[in-house]
């Protein structure tokens, strides 16, 4: 493999011999660690906002005095969100690779701030649409950036649970979303008028605080030495053994050569030939919880909203329950996807989510529900749902070589999310507005279905990644046998 590689790759220089992967995976949780999460991890916490932003204001957005919008004008609105997450990630994701980790996840959050900030300003369908464009656009480049910044930094033992702790942040911000829409639709301190727009407004506001702080972030280490560039990368490492405080110990070496640029054919290769089967694996399970989260969540309350007679500055509070058990779900299981394994705990909560789903789909369709009853339904499942989704971002990003990770991850989130989110939205929209309970059932049905589906996948093809380092799920590709020094 390493022949054709190298005849197909477009740059590469001398082979480096380096204990730089061994010595980051052994370093001690510590301060530093909870710094990196804080700052990166934040990617997630703000999707969750921008996302819960426009679900719990979706009914106060269908109001003449805002921006009277449609339920189907707000699934679309939801759609173009995704539409541009696609797009960024895409376009990113490349990038990354070839520009580095740090300067990229600056460019992508600096997109996000803009563009939610101009969100507060828009006045009518279409410019409300192309800024959720432009907000998705930065978040998706965020992805590719951060989840193979995050991996590359976080030691081997704890990186499952690290990475789906960080997933599960995207609920605190749900948190947060519902309850800004809580305090600015009260006619008695904002109202509808005027609250949604300041509630985009204060997206940009914490955005730009985490700008600051994510400043600090060094560069991956792997990434430049897969660029050559040991010298910077050995740099790197010595600062953040001193913060820290262990002592540089010779470790396991690593003969690779570095590949400065890897070309769309060797892509194409590596996932279609190479990693074919775990190519399947990751598409599978992107494309199915994407439908299961896009769909359902985008249009929550709408739900409550068209079903349960829920007032609009009332949804924030059956936000809470859910957003809670989303975030509960990755932080309290995480660790079972290091220690049991992760193919038994990817098939299990995929499992289990589609199961639990069809369940109370079925109870939704025989009105056996009240809106708290719903709230709490959805909130048990997505307990370990949100679980599932968040182990299909780390399978992802750790499963393919690292000279090509951070397009792996943008091209896997794309292709799922557009076709697993993109059609959710505006189809489940529809079916709200249409009043079907039924209909409504029948999607709810194909997107239980397809977690199961996910498991079953899962269970034959999944890849037994936990606490080993990244160079050993997947050998790099401009790596050599180890030689004698």
């Amino acid at each position: 493999m390493n022949g054709e590689f190298n005849a197909r790759s477009e740059t590469m220089v001398s082979p480096i011999r380096t204990d730089i992967p061994a010595r980051l995976d052994r370093l001690p949780w510590s301060a530093w660690h909870w710094r990196v999460v804080i700052a990166l991890g934040v990617t997630w916490l703000l999707d969750g906002l921008e996302v819960t932003v426009v679900g719990s204001l979706g009914p106060a957005l269908q109001r003449p005095e805002t921006l009277g919008l449609s339920a189907s004008q707000i699934g679309w609105a939801a759609s173009a969100y995704i539409a541009g997450a696609v797009l960024g990630a895409l376009f990113f994701g490349r990038l990354v690779d070839s520009l580095g980790r740090k300067r990229i996840f600056l460019v992508t959050l600096a997109v996000y701030l803009v563009a939610t900030m101009a969100t507060a300003f828009t006045w009518d369908i279409a410019s409300f649409a192309f800024c959720r464009f432009v907000t998705g656009f930065g978040i998706g480049g965020e992805y590719a950036a951060i989840n193979s910044a995050i991996d590359e930094l976080i030691p081997a033992r704890v990186r499952g649970r690290v990475a789906l702790a960080i997933n599960g942040t995207f609920w605190v911000g749900a948190a947060m979303g519902a309850g800004l829409s809580i305090v600015l639709l009260d006619p008695r301190l904002v109202g509808a008028e005027y609250g949604w727009r300041i509630a985009f407004a204060l997206g940009g506001v914490l955005a730009f605080a985490i700008l600051l702080v994510r400043r600090n972030v060094p560069e991956s280490p792997r990434w430049l030495l897969m660029h050559g560039r040991a010298d910077e990368a050995e740099a790197v490492v010595r600062t953040i053994e001193q913060d820290v405080g262990v002592k540089s110990e010779k470790r396991e070496h690593l003969v690779l050569r570095p590949i400065r640029s890897v070309s769309w054919g060797d892509v194409v290769h590596v996932l279609a030939v190479r990693y074919n089967r775990r190519a399947l694996l990751g598409l599978t399970l992107m494309t199915s919880q994407a439908f299961f989260y896009n769909a359902i969540f985008f249009t929550y309350a709408l739900v409550l909203a068209r079903f349960y007679g829920v007032p609009d500055e009332r949804v924030g509070y059956y936000i809470f329950p859910f957003a809670l058990g989303n975030f509960l779900g990755p932080l309290l299981l995480g660790h079972l996807f290091d220690h049991v394994g992760r193919r038994v705990m990817i098939a299990t909560t995929y499992g289990l989510a589609g199961l639990g789903l069809l369940a109370t789909g079925y109870a939704f369709q025989q009105q056996w529900l009240s809106a708290t009853g719903q709230a709490l339904s959805w909130s048990a499942i997505f307990f370990i749902a949100s679980a599932a989704a968040s182990s299909a971002y780390l399978t992802v990003s750790e499963v393919f070589p690292l000279e090509m990770r951070a397009i792996a991850i943008s091209l896997f989130y794309a292709v799922g999310t557009a076709l697993g989110g993109f059609v959710g939205p505006p189809l489940y929209g529809a079916m709200i507005e249409s009043g079907s309970r039924s209909a409504l059932f029948g999607a709810y049905a194909f997107a239980a279905v397809l977690m199961c589906v996910a498991a079953l996948v899962t269970l034959f093809l999944g890849v037994d990644a936990e606490r080993r380092p990244l160079e050993q799920v997947c050998t790099p590709l401009g790596c050599e046998p180890e030689k004698e020094p």
